[in-house]
């Protein structure tokens, strides 16, 4: 036997193990794919306002215009609360607006302290807009209110895991996987956990979404602060298991194939 057909010998074998390996890690197709087996369907939106209430530490952008800007100006000045606004792309930056004490208040100039918690945004615009029709301090006045901290965390095995900045204040839950990346191929699609505050508590639910139960879920579209973590699934997790355990042993056979390719080709 030539000393090419003995080195080939050698290397068969590492072949084979390696395509082996690689079989046993691949994730079945039925795992990866979403809502399985769903025929075209139609459902209802049964969530009563996608509004959410305004909370405390929420951040606030308000602007008051009437047909007399000179007089508008005056409720405008810059607010000196401000926090560290961290976006996807990990940059920090400080953002001004109307932080909501603990005690549920903003102060706005000229109409001090203002009740904010526990209104929804259309509920603190009438408020503003009554309390200046009430001092005749303007004529129509025009009230804007949009959140400056609106952010949605997304975790675990998706492309790109994020804190997402939403400025349209309405995102679902497919859209802010769209916006990390995507699941991954290891990702467990079945069970994916969501955690939302709601009225001082942490809420803890689980979203399948290999079944279509997300287009008829309170969950389907997401609140601020909520946090998505995906798991990953079982081929993840022991390919990783396997590969701690079997890259020594892998490593220390391939250096035995080349030494004894080199000795045998001498």
């Amino acid at each position: 036997m030539s000393s090419r057909m003995k080195s080939y010998s050698f290397i068969e074998p590492v072949l084979v193990v390696a395509l082996l390996l690689l079989g046993c890690s691949c994730a079945g197709t039925s795992e990866a794919i979403y809502f399985n087996n769903i025929q075209a369907s139609e459902f209802a939106d049964k969530i009563e306002t996608l509004e959410p209430v305004i909370q405390e530490n929420d951040l606030l952008s308000i602007t008051i215009s009437s047909l007399n800007p000179d007089a508008s100006e005056m409720f405008n000045v810059s607010s000196n609360n401000s926090i560290r606004n961290a976006n996807a792309t990990n940059t920090i930056s400080p953002v001004f607006g109307y932080l909501v004490e603990r005690d549920g208040f903003i102060q706005i100039p000229l109409l001090g302290n203002i009740k904010a918690a526990g209104l929804t945004k259309e509920g603190l615009k009438n408020k503003i807009r009554q309390e200046i029709l009430d001092r005749k301090l303007l004529i129509s006045p025009i009230v804007d209110i949009r959140y400056l901290n609106y952010k949605v965390s997304v975790l675990g095995e998706v492309a790109r895991p994020s804190v997402l900045t939403v400025p349209n204040e309405k995102l679902t839950f497919l859209e802010a996987l769209g916006l990390a990346g995507d699941l991954t191929i290891y990702a467990k699609r079945d069970n994916i956990l969501l955690i939302r505050e709601e009225e001082g508590k942490r809420v803890l639910t689980r979203v399948d979404l290999t079944t279509n139960e997300l287009f008829t879920s309170p969950y389907y579209y997401l609140k601020s602060n909520d946090i998505i973590y995906v798991e990953p699934n079982k081929t993840k997790i022991a390919s990783a298991g396997a590969l701690r355990q079997w890259l020594p042993l892998a490593l220390s056979g391939l250096t035995l194939v080349v030494v004894s390719i080199d000795r045998l080709t001498r």
